[in-house]
């Protein structure tokens, strides 16, 4: 016998199997924002309260990135934060953006790795990245370096065992000396980085600090072993965790597991033989999507159903935040068309440089794209655009709010066309 009941909108049908299992698209939306950090606390179980600076609001920023499993770090700090700041902030009001930027320190419980692409993870998952170190023995973009370069490679070694720690500006510094060249000592330390002969200890001004693994790993954390299936089978579920309902497709995107379906699939039957996961499919989009939930998040989504949303207030979102990488994931869920137009040539964009999306309830309402002058003491508004080609009022007002925090977040309050 079956049974459906329906609450708002948010419809969840079981038979005897959970393989008939299916959400509706906006219930999936409003749990992968609670998954997300992107809803009030209360159904986040994410800190309600943040300091600017200090250790409260490091120890906020580890709840936020222990939640999705990484931090993606990039360079473009042109909004007045770098994305990872922009990540943290969206979710943990009163941060100062700025304070992310110092949160890879020693004894800190974060490393630095490939996850979803470069990014700070939980220390607690850097054994089940051994796959990954022993695959990248061999780089992906630059092949065998270690090996064509191990004179070179076995010196950076010697060099940090005897002298210690080793900056990115070190490598810059020898060139003058023409003990090696940059290019070439700067693609070999990263390549022991990403073979595990190498860890980075700290990250001063961005710059890396490399060191030796047992100087910045924990004895503990290093000398545990975890299988392939292992790491397969905890990474995969740590995805869902972080997304609510998502496809097969977008949790190995979020590790970057590719050519490994065998793996992925064998991991995700083990997850569901053990009820860590259940067969979900969506629907009420413009399509029905195959996809996964975990149980608990079919409770959460069945109580966000009756939740009103407060949509007078938004929220500016890093371009690469984990509710938009995945690009079709974002335009199903939210009917947002998500452009990526950095390496676009000005002309050519539809939009702006570095555009944010603007959050306000479990809609998108328009984006931003913004430059900061902090010498200056203000924010170009370079570009602004709403979704609807005439606003609401309460729009309008949600924009103005997203400045404000958005200002307040990166240490800049002044606007200007």
């Amino acid at each position: 016998m079956k049974s459906s009941f329906s609450v708002r909108g948010w419809v969840l049908r079981k038979g005897i199997s959970v393989n008939e299992t299916t959400i509706d698209v906006r219930a999936a939306r409003r749990l992968v924002l609670a998954r997300a950090g992107l809803l009030r606390p209360q159904w986040t179980g994410l800190p309600a309260h943040c300091a600017a600076r200090g250790r409260w609001a490091s120890r906020c920023c580890h709840a936020v990135i222990g939640r999705f499993g990484y931090l993606q770090l990039d360079t473009v700090a042109i909004a007045g934060a770098r994305t990872q700041g922009l990540v943290l902030a969206a979710r943990l009001p009163g941060l100062d953006a700025r304070h992310v930027e110092t949160l890879l320190q020693p004894g800190e419980p974060l490393f630095e790795y490939w996850g979803h692409e470069a990014s700070w993870l939980p220390m607690a998952l850097y054994p089940y990245f051994g796959f990954r170190r022993r695959a990248f023995r061999v780089h992906p973009w630059w092949g065998d370096l270690l090996v064509e370069q191990r004179r070179l490679a076995a010196r950076l070694l010697d060099r940090i065992r005897v002298v210690g720690p080793l900056r990115s500006l070190d490598l810059e510094g020898e060139s003058a000396a023409g003990w090696w060249n940059i290019k070439l000592a700067k693609r070999v330390a990263e390549a022991l980085w990403s073979a595990g002969d190498l860890a980075i200890a700290a990250r001063v001004n961005f710059q890396r600090v490399y060191d030796l693994p047992e100087r910045v790993i924990p004895g503990d954390v290093l000398a545990e072993e975890v299988t392939d299936g292992q790491a397969y089978a905890a990474l995969l579920l740590k995805a869902l965790e972080g997304h609510g309902w998502a496809t097969t497709s977008t949790m190995a995107a979020t590790w970057r597991l590719r050519h490994c379906r065998a793996e992925i699939e064998a991991a995700l039957a083990q997850l569901k033989e053990a009820g860590a996961i259940i067969p979900c499919r969506l629907t009420g989009a413009c399509k029905d999507v195959s996809g996964w939930i975990r149980p608990a998040d079919l409770e959460l989504a069945q109580r966000l159903a009756g939740m009103r949303l407060r949509r007078d207030k938004a929220v500016f979102l890093s371009p690469f935040d984990p509710v938009l990488w995945d690009r079709a994931r974002a335009a199903l869920l939210f009917g947002f068309e998500h452009l990526l137009e950095i390496y676009k040539p000005a002309a050519r964009r539809r939009y702006g440089y570095y555009v944010l999306p603007a959050l306000a309830g479990d809609e998108f309402i328009g984006r931003v794209d913004l430059k900061a002058f902090r010498d200056d003491g203000y924010i170009e508004i370079r570009a602004e655009h709403f979704e609807r080609d005439t606003p609401t009022a309460r729009e309008r007002a949600a924009m103005a709010s997203a400045y404000q925090r958005h200002g307040s977040a990166v240490g800049i309050d002044r606007f200007r066309p």
